[in-house]
């Protein structure tokens, strides 16, 4: 086979030519634009807001609202971005790309929103700009604010909207008028202190990307103060540009200094009052929930992240009471949605016990071994809407499946019916359902009322020009999920293939899903002629807490399974283990450069994408989380790095080739991870190739990068396995 080049066809989404699957994966942003998201239903039932671009390959998200008044669902666009910015192009401060690239968000345009408590009103900005939209009227404008404004929110009775500007948490009135900072840093703070932001580690780490919180009576706010002083700081250049100043970043590596974060209780008259925990025992301030159901609820975590406790906040004096404390032996993970109060008063949470990940109401699981709880979705006073896998004490489970269900004392009911993977949101009695399945492209939108499908959402997003070809199996004796993709029309009696292990294989990374869309990039490799496998071992999500725990240590484990789950493959696949490679990115180039370095006689060729080699440069609560602090455990981190201060950590090895890819301007696994393996590489005299990518940060979100990067993987994989 040959690598795929851009050749004319038929036209799609608008266009004269059929391109390549690399560019069309490139411009399409892995076929997500277009495609719906960030739902919120109103509480009345009478609409759906949401995002979504207006087309396959338009970056630019509008702000869209489905009406359910008529019965039906008629959509309409509430705000337009190119018509609000008269066409201009649109501008982002440092902060912005900043808080883009700690989510991943590549698009352009609206790319997030807030509501008020009735979804009324929204607040977004664009351009560092300050823009409302009446939802219910249809119409948008902007309110004069200090730009560049970041992650503005209205007050739950939509009088008020607050967002952040110039390190300050401030606050101007719905119809623009009184804008005010209510804290700010002074003047000797200002270089190092801001106000209602989440920083870096939350948002890296914790998926936490705001800093502050309304109270339900609209009068007040939670507001996070966060002062980088103690945080060392690491300088980002542009190798390309040497004209212009290294880029300055608060990195907090293991072992060294957080940011200080503290909470305060602000007034819309600006009166402030200190909010007060044990911070030099519980310095993360990992979760924050204040809702008409109890007082301020906040989820601090100690550095070793093996007890945490849940605190009351009383607002009028900034005293806390204890409500919960958990202990771990090894760690207490964070979850979307969890803690929260029920509309009674009871603490919400997702825990694990005897073995299981269950959901708690109270004290009491709700949920057993059957289900492997994820994410709290929706909680009213009969029940719980929680996403779940199968656990560990599932009858029949499904490799692969996340579904929806509706937990209450009563019992566990599922929501979600097609094998897939699905999610949801709740407000009132309407449900917006997603769901992605392995044999439809892209995900389906349906909105339920009182479970019955009322309406769909549709999707702009272009169909892909392939399908993958997808068998679901395990692995070995720890029956590792699998997937395994062979060439479209492929033949047994064309032999056995060169093997392409393509994982993320560690923490937060599920890879096997049962989805169509997350094997694309898969089976295109498995048409260039390889049999493509993706393995999910120990430390990856949504199976059991023992899975992911028993990395603790010994992130060298990861690569056992892959191991244990090619060999185990191929006794079922036509694989050919004398031609194996693998690929990956950020974990799974740490993994991939793990296999050629640690087991060259399974693996004779690696791609390494952004790999983590040196496990000291990584941050503090990710780091320390499966290894601990290096200062004390040193040994773990020298064990499961690629690189010590000596050099390889196992020099004596077989050499095979690398190619290693990493870009100038990645601030989260910076490019002295790549330069320390390539130094160590030449210093024992082995042959490899270093790809950087100028400009570039951990996502690769520029579509010629992005499209040509898959076709120089494949040229190295052809010549390094000697393939025709």
């Amino acid at each position: 086979m040959t690598i795929e080049t851009p050749e004319t066809d038929g036209p799609q989404d608008g266009a004269a030519q059929r391109l390549s699957f690399p560019r069309q994966h490139a411009r399409t942003q892995r076929f997500s634009l277009g495609a719906p998201r960030a739902f919120t239903a109103a509480p009345d039932g009478s609409r759906v807001v949401f995002v979504r671009s207006a087309s396959g390959t338009d970056r630019t998200g509008m702000l869209w609202v489905l009406d359910l008044a008529d019965g039906g669902g008629t959509e309409r666009v509430a705000a337009d971005p190119r018509a609000l910015l008269d066409g201009s192009a649109e501008q982002l401060s440092a902060a912005e790309r900043a808080r883009r690239e700690r989510s991943r968000e590549g698009g352009a345009g609206i790319v997030g929103y807030a509501t008020d408590a009735a979804v009324e009103l929204a607040a977004f900005a664009l351009s560092g700009r300050l823009f409302v939209a009446e939802l219910r009227a249809g119409t948008a404008r902007e309110l004069p604010a200090p730009a560049p404004v970041i992650d503005p929110r209205p007050a739950p009775d939509g009088r008020h909207i607050a967002y952040v500007s110039g390190g300050a948490l401030r606050v101007t009135g719905a119809d623009g008028e009184g804008d005010r900072a209510l804290a700010a840093p002074d003047a000797v703070e200002a270089a190092t202190v801001t106000y209602g932001l989440a920083e870096f580690i939350a948002a890296e780490e914790m998926d936490r990307f705001r800093g502050f919180w309304w109270s339900p009576e609209s009068d007040r706010l939670l507001v996070a103060r966060v002062d980088e002083a103690p945080v060392q700081r690491w300088w980002i250049a542009d190798p390309a540009h040497p004209d212009r100043e290294p880029t300055s970043v608060a990195y907090p590596a293991a072992g060294t200094d957080n940011a200080d974060v503290r909470l305060f209780v602000v007034g819309l008259d600006g009166v402030r009052t200190e909010v007060s925990w044990d911070r030099a025992r519980y310095p993360y301030l990992a979760r924050v929930h204040w809702s008409a159901d109890g007082a301020p609820l906040l989820l601090v975590q100690a550095r070793d992240q093996r007890s945490a406790l849940y605190l009351a906040v009383d607002p009028d004096n900034g005293s806390t009471r204890m409500v919960h404390a958990d202990e771990d032996a090894d760690w207490l993970e964070l979850f979307p949605g969890s803690p929260c109060w029920s509309p009674s008063g009871r603490l919400v949470r997702i825990v694990d016990e005897g073995g299981a990940r269950v959901l708690a109401w109270g004290e009491r699981p709700l949920t057993g071994p059957q289900l492997h709880v994820r994410a709290v979705l929706d909680v009213t006073e009969d029940s719980a809407l929680i996403s779940a896998s199968a656990g560990e004490g599932a009858a029949d489970p499904e490799i692969g499946e996340v579904h929806v269900y509706r937990v209450n004392e009563l019992g566990v009911e599922r929501v979600s019916q097609e094998p897939g993977v699905h999610s949801a949101v709740r407000a009132g009695d309407v449900t917006v359902l997603v769901s992605a399945t392995l044999d439809r492209p892209g995900s389906r939108v349906s909105v339920l009322r009182d479970g019955k499908q009322v309406a769909t959402v549709a999707s702009h997003a272009q169909h892909p020009g392939l399908t993958p070809r997808v068998t679901l199996a395990e692995g070995g004796a720890r029956r590792i999920p699998c997937a395994v993709l062979l060439p479209t029309g492929y033949d047994p009696a064309d032999g056995p293939l060169p093997v392409l292990m393509d994982p993320y294989g560690g923490p937060h990374g599920q890879r096997v899903m049962k989805a169509h869309n997350v094997y694309l990039t898969s089976q295109w490799f498995a048409d260039q002629g390889f049999a493509v496998i993706v393995a999910d071992g120990r430390g990856t999500p949504g199976r059991s807490p023992a899975w992911e725990k028993s990395v603790k240590g010994d992130l060298t484990r990861t690569l056992e399974d892959q191991v244990e789950a090619l060999h185990a493959l191929a006794e079922r696949f036509p694989l050919d283990l004398g031609r194996v490679a693998m690929r990956g990115w950020s974990f799974g180039g740490y993994l991939s450069a793990m296999a050629v370095l640690r087991r060259p006689d399974v693996f004779h060729a690696a791609v390494v994408g952004a790999p983590v080699t040196d496990l000291r440069l990584y941050d503090t609560h990710y780091q320390e989380r499966y290894l601990d602090d290096p200062r004390t455990s040193p040994e773990a981190y020298r064990n499961s790095s690629l690189v010590s201060d000596d050099g390889l950590v196992d020099p004596g090895q077989p050499h095979r080739p690398m190619q290693i890819i990493h870009g100038l301007a990645d601030d989260n696994v910076v490019v002295a991870h790549a330069l320390r393996l390539s130094s160590a590489l030449l210093a024992a005299g082995r042959p490899h190739e270093v790809l950087p990518l100028s400009g570039v940060t951990h996502m690769t979100p520029q579509e010629q990068v992005a499209e040509n990067l898959l076709l120089l993987q494949v040229d190295f994989l052809r010549r390094s396995l000697n393939l025709a």
